[in-house]
């Protein structure tokens, strides 16, 4: 990574993990940020900051991708079934400043409703909520631009992410309630430090084309997670409804997280990019998470 000049679109949690893990093994790192005032701080670490907004392709003039391994981290924004701002950022690279590799980070949510049936990346892609049909168009956008133009672009599609700042504590607080655990689906998760890494380990094993699962292996529920965050911190469990219940009385973004079902397989992520996750299992990264959080309120 010594040498390396990465450049991070959307750059929020995971970004500045991945700039922080980055700048530590000497690369050079230029990150793209709507907000002056972040491009600031970015800079007073010693990473070079751009000001440009993915929603006005007139800002984005200039973006210094030459050569450069890109981590693309920007969603979608909300509403409709495609990627407006993929689009945007693809157009704004002129013929010869072409980036070397542009790892993005893409959703599982992409398989849609698999049951009990472990997802590989063989899987095919079958996204049903408009969340996932938006990543799914980012990925068919970047992957035709990336054949045409000669980049290596390298897709990891995440699970639900976890860790210091990441966990669930307003819904546990504002008393949302989570499915009857009999009626749960599964879900798979991956702790953000140990997402960072293998983004980092993407950037520098994946080759073009290839798509890698991201999870540490073990999935469980909604209602395990959101009953084993509140038993970490002592707060009461959350109410317990059915399925049939959940359509009248949850949020419609927590309900079709709740109703779709995967079990991912992480085999290729970690025999193809040799990353050892920290945090393979959900009491290790709660117990990490709950931590950090503590040492951040004492400081």
């Amino acid at each position: 990574m010594a040498g390396e000049r990465l450049m991070i679109v959307g750059c929020g949690d995971i970004g500045g993990r991945v700039a922080a893990a980055a700048l530590e093994e000497g690369a050079a790192v230029a990150v793209l940020t709507r907000s002056r005032e972040k491009a600031a701080r970015f800079r007073e670490r010693g990473i070079e900051a751009l000001v440009g907004n993915l929603d006005q392709p007139d800002t984005l003039v200039g973006l210094p991708t030459r050569g450069r391994v890109v981590f693309y981290f920007a969603p979608p924004p909300g509403g409709g079934i495609t990627d407006p701002r993929m689009r945007a950022f693809c157009a704004a690279i002129p013929p010869g400043d072409e980036p070397a590799k542009v790892v993005y980070l893409s959703t599982s949510g992409v398989y849609g409703d698999c049951g009990e049936q472990p997802v590989t990346e063989e899987t095919p892609a079958n996204p049903q909520t408009s969340r996932a049909k938006r990543r799914y168009d980012a990925e068919a956008i970047l992957r035709a631009w990336g054949e045409e133009r000669g980049v290596a672009v390298v897709i990891l599609r995440v699970t639900g992410i976890y860790g210091p700042g990441r966990l669930p504590l307003q819904q546990l607080t504002s008393g949302q309630p989570v499915l009857l655990e009999s009626e749960a689906r599964l879900t798979n998760r991956i702790h953000a430090d140990d997402l960072a890494r293998v983004c980092l380990a993407a950037a520098a094993r994946g080759e073009a084309g290839e798509i890698f699962n991201v999870s540490d292996g073990h999935p469980g529920t909604m209602t395990e997670y959101f009953n084993a965050v509140a038993d970490a911190l002592g707060m009461p469990r959350p109410r317990q409804v059915t399925l049939a219940e959940a359509r009248q009385v949850m949020a419609p973004l927590m309900y079709s997280y709740v109703t779709e079902s995967r079990r991912l397989d992480n085999g290729k992520m970690l025999a193809r990019l040799g990353v050892e996750l920290r945090y393979p299992t959900l009491a290790a990264g709660l117990k990490a998470s709950l931590q950090t959080t503590t040492d951040r309120e004492g400081t």
